[in-house]
């Protein structure tokens, strides 16, 4: 990820710390808890995206649904960035692993175990 991006969930994780009303360990937990509202919105732009409620209609774009999961992301790195200074480290690492993990998945003819 470029360092634009860290920078960035930086500057906005100290903006929250500034204005959290709770103290360090809620505020720790409240954030890893934003990331399943966000993902519920994801759902809700999807629904609304395909029309699948039939008592509104469609009620949102694909466009949308791409907002919704950028804010996924955004929430997802500023958890990770509450968690540890190190955000940027831990987020590469995994990213390799996981990239390892299903290559070699894939030239073995296979999924494993909980593969992302």
């Amino acid at each position: 990820m470029d360092s634009t991006i860290w920078d960035s969930v930086d500057r906005l994780v100290a903006w929250l710390d500034d204005r959290s009303p709770v103290g360090p360990e809620q505020e720790r937990l409240l954030r890893i808890i934003k990331l399943s509202e966000e993902v519920g919105e994801v759902g809700q732009a999807v629904i609304g995206a395909t029309g699948q409620n039939p008592r509104k209609g469609v009620t949102h774009s694909w466009e949308d649904v791409q907002h919704e999961l950028c804010d996924v992301v955004f929430a997802a790195l500023v958890a990770l960035r509450t968690l540890t200074p190190d955000a940027r480290g831990v987020f590469e690492e995994r990213l390799a692993y996981v990239e390892r993990r299903s290559l070699t998945s894939r030239e073995h003819g296979g999924a494993g175990a909980g593969d992302t």
